[in-house]
């Protein structure tokens, strides 16, 4: 890579970029699954007609170092669904949580220790449906590079960062034909080092590359 397109591509994807992208192309409300208006990604398709997707929020978040990161987690081999796979933190929304932003703040803060004071949100991405029928809301937010993690056994192997612009880039995104109830359904996959990130967080970082850098 050249001099000057090292630094086009730095600044493609360095702070001051993604901050101004995320306030014009990320909503700012988070999307409401009862507004026909709503754009829903994901695996809505796969879901019998009669179920209502039950909500849930994660956190995207961008680590503010001079090369960004993203931040991930890797879920407990011992849990009894997607054991061992790649996520952002985050889950089901409680009763007491007032919006998917509490959603995603209480989840990091339960799984790895998140101080939610270290949190700075940028905006939401579309409302992503999965086959087994949660309606996930990512939230997009800044995380302070000074962060210290506490990570809870039960629900977390191990956290770890992954460059945005690895993640940002398009060829290194793929999408896969996996068997599913007989049939076949489309798996995003973005394999980053000996990490494999597919499933509902490849596709949750599609709809990111989608919003910030998509036509």
């Amino acid at each position: 890579m050249s001099g000057v397109s090292a630094v086009a591509e730095q600044s493609l994807f360095g702070l001051d970029d993604i901050r101004r992208r995320a306030s014009l192309r990320l909503l700012p409300e988070p999307p409401d699954p009862d507004d026909p208006e709503t754009v829903v990604t994901g695996e809505s398709e796969l879901l019998p007609a009669h179920v209502t997707p039950r909500a849930a929020a994660v956190l995207v978040g961008v680590v503010a170092r001079p090369q960004p990161q993203l931040l991930f987690t890797q879920r407990a081999q011992g849990l009894p669904v997607h054991a061992g796979q790649i996520s952002f933190p985050g889950g089901k929304r409680e009763p007491e949580d007032r919006s998917p932003l509490d959603t995603a703040l209480r989840e990091a803060e339960e799984e790895i220790g998140l101080d939610r004071a270290l949190v700075r949100p940028l905006g939401y991405l579309d409302l992503y449906v999965t086959n087994s029928g949660f309606g996930i809301v990512g939230v997009v937010a800044e995380i302070d590079p000074l962060y210290r993690l506490t990570l809870d056994p039960g629900e977390v192997d191990d956290a770890f960062e992954a460059p945005f612009d690895f993640l940002m880039s398009e060829e290194n995104h793929s999408v896969e034909m996996r068997e599913w109830r007989g049939g076949f359904r489309r798996i995003h996959h973005m394999p980053w080092q000996e990490r494999h990130i597919w499933g509902v967080t490849a596709g949750l970082l599609r709809n990111l590359y989608e919003r910030l850098y998509g036509s």
